[in-house]
């Protein structure tokens, strides 16, 4: 008997995100696997300052690629698909690395790394929103932020545990190379079950795949519902399907604030100094250790600490809302981080110095580290929402790059080591966490709960103070076709 009430089947979608999410489990732990491997590595390759940061951020460069490309694979190849590619590069990456015997080819092989990390960064994220219903979609896209910190976190433990069981020496000589081929593991997990989850429904509709589009809807929720959903999406893209799946992007009035929110929360996410964390966290607690293997411990409980944060904030991310986490998180950092400066400027005893270091991963990781992963998947409309985010996470990855590129320098110049101790960096960051705050508070509407297909007049309207209805011509006269 039919029913007006709708059934979701949430074993169904959980499990289907959860392996999309596998992207972020793999841009997590290819990322971040360097943290343990940087410094035998260097002392192998006899690396510079310089040089430990190309090797650390050369990553970030690549990325951009990938950026870039993802809008063009994942709207004519499919998300699924490019999901399996993109595990695929993830492996050749991954044994490149671990195989590499001079500096030279090293770089190359996490060049081709940071390709993948470019396509997980851009395909998992919009998955993960196109299959999800708005009440669920903040619980279900913050899978990937739960897998990427998640990852992360298995890193740090796997750095710690293959440090623990080897002398500095081999450590030296073969240990980073077992480190670095750990990461084959999830890439063989993703290629495993990707086999079992379906296309995004929307990109499905978007070629013109209406049929595959109402079983994957009738697989997630009833019949009668996943009819609704299905004439909303045909209502809502506005391309012309007989051209192919083709649409024009275009600089304007609509298209110019929807790109102004994502590059800004994509840039703000790294301008807070988490990557630094990850990426340089052993390198970063020899400020106020010098063993070895409690600055890997501390590494790992600073992953640990962000993990808890995730999973928390994936129980509040519908209930409380993207906005205001993102302003809690905003402060929250400001505080924490300027707290960790004076640790590490005063030099502060034991635990007190490294208590807002831990605080700050845990408030990061219940906002920002998974906020705005959700926000960059639902905020662009349909129809350009791949090349915008693609264009979003490619800001991320120039801002990452120059973050993690001067860290390893000013961490190492000594005036800045005699002056503040370590502490320099976490100055600048908690200055630009309080300048998230006031963007975020002017710029970043609220849109929890709200269909895919509705957000872009809520987003236009907060970043205007008023509807925008009229027709508007691009801003100039260049324009992209996907």
């Amino acid at each position: 008997m039919a029913t007006n009430k709708t059934h979701y089947n949430l074993v169904y979608l959980v499990l289907c995100c959860t392996v999309a999410a596998f992207g972020g489990l793999l841009m997590g732990y290819d990322s971040s696997i360097i943290s343990g491997a940087i410094e035998p590595l260097s002392a192998y390759f006899q690396l510079t300052p310089a040089e430990t940061g190309w090797a650390v951020s050369c990553i970030q460069v690549s990325s951009l690629l990938g950026c870039l490309l993802a809008p063009k694979i994942s709207d004519r190849f499919g998300r699924k698909r490019s999901l399996c590619v993109t595990a695929i590069i993830f492996a050749v990456s991954i044994i490149g690395t671990a195989l590499a015997h001079n500096f030279t080819a090293f770089i190359l092989f996490r060049l081709i790394g940071g390709l993948a990390i470019g396509l997980a960064c851009v395909i998992s994220p919009i998955y993960l929103a196109e299959l999800s219903p708005s009440r669920y979609r903040g619980r279900t896209t913050a899978l990937y932020s739960i897998c990427c910190v998640g990852g992360q976190s298995v890193v740090m433990l796997t750095n710690f545990f293959i440090s623990k069981s080897m002398t500095s020496d081999v450590l030296v000589d073969t240990g980073w190379r077992y480190i670095l081929s750990s990461a084959l593991v999830p890439c063989v997990a993703l290629l495993v079950f990707i086999a079992f989850i379906p296309e995004s429904p929307r990109w499905s509709v978007f070629r013109g795949r209406d049929k595959e589009a109402l079983t994957t809807l009738g697989k997630i929720s009833n019949p009668e519902h996943a009819k609704t959903v299905f004439r909303e999406i045909r209502e809502s893209i506005t391309t012309d399907t007989s051209n192919n799946g083709k649409t024009k992007f275009k600089l304007n009035k609509k298209t110019i604030p929807l790109l102004i929110i994502g590059i800004g929360l994509a840039v703000g996410n790294q301008l807070s100094g988490v990557n630094v964390i990850q990426y340089f966290g052993p390198t970063l607690m020899k400020n106020i250790t010098t063993d070895n293997d409690t600055a890997m411990f501390l590494a790992f409980v600073l992953a640990f600490a962000q993990f808890l944060g995730v999973v928390v904030g994936m129980m509040l991310l519908d209930k409380i809302g993207r906005r205001r986490l993102l302003l809690w998180g905003a402060l929250a950092s400001t505080v924490c981080l300027a707290y960790s400066f004076a640790a590490f400027y005063l030099r502060f005893p034991g635990v007190f110095s490294v208590l807002g270091l831990f605080t700050f991963m845990f408030l990061f990781g219940i906002t920002w580290g998974q906020v705005i992963w959700t926000v960059l998947g639902e905020i662009f409309p349909m129809e350009i929402r791949s090349i915008c985010v693609g264009i979003s996470v490619c800001s991320l990855s120039v801002a990452n790059f120059a973050v993690s590129t001067t860290f390893p320098i000013m961490n190492s110049n000594p005036y800045l080591q005699e002056v503040f101790h370590g502490g320099f960096p976490l100055l600048l960051f908690s200055g630009f966490s309080l300048l998230m705050f006031v963007f975020t508070y002017r710029f970043v509407p609220e849109t929890a709960n709200v269909p895919l297909e509705r957000i872009e007049a809520i987003a236009l309207r907060q970043f205007y103070g008023r509807d925008i209805h009229e027709d508007v011509e691009p801003v100039n006269a260049t324009s992209s076709v996907i």
